[in-house]
């Protein structure tokens, strides 16, 4: 008899502990999937950007690239509004390689293709490490959740060999 009760009262503890014990939770979603298209002589890569959420390279053909993310809540919630892809744009390539000798930037173009806007300049400085000339491709990406920063990089007497590439990649970003 003893048993008997000792046991519905443990059952009756458990039962009831659980019910007071648990609090209405919050479902948060970590991070969404994002998908970018490389050329096949490209390979996803690590050591370039460590802010990056994919990093591509080819070393034969010396080209390089990252992808970086800015969520927009998160911006918000750092003080960063930024209205439109134009405010982004600019805010970016104001401070893009501004310590580097012979830079130069391009006007950014923009397009939009359904929701996602698109924004792209060229840009150039002297790396005098390498001794040479570097291209970048900058492309910002603006979807709704995210803008989306992404860098393609070659020597500069390689730009107009891999700037198509190059722009495929940028304009191949969805999320």
């Amino acid at each position: 008899m003893k048993r008997i009760i000792a046991t519905l009262t443990l059952i009756l503890v458990l039962t009831t502990s659980n019910n007071y014990a648990q609090t209405t939770l919050k479902e948060y979603k970590i991070g969404h999937v994002v998908s970018i298209s490389l050329p096949d002589y490209m390979n996803k890569t690590i050591g370039l950007n460590d802010s990056s959420i994919i990093q591509f390279k080819s070393t034969v053909k010396d080209v390089y690239g990252f992808v970086i993310e800015d969520n927009k809540e998160e911006l918000l919630l750092a003080e960063l509004n930024y209205t439109s892809i134009n405010d982004f744009c600019e805010d970016f390539a104001k401070d893009f390689l501004k310590d580097e000798k012979k830079r130069t930037i391009s006007y950014p173009e923009y397009q939009k293709k359904g929701d996602v806007s698109f924004a792209e300049f060229d840009a150039t400085y002297y790396d005098k490490d390498a001794k040479t000339e570097i291209y970048y491709l900058v492309g910002i990406v603006e979807t709704k959740t995210s803008f989306y920063k992404i860098l393609s990089y070659t020597g500069k007497e390689n730009k107009n060999k891999f700037k198509a590439d190059f722009q495929k990649i940028l304009y191949s970003l969805t999320d």
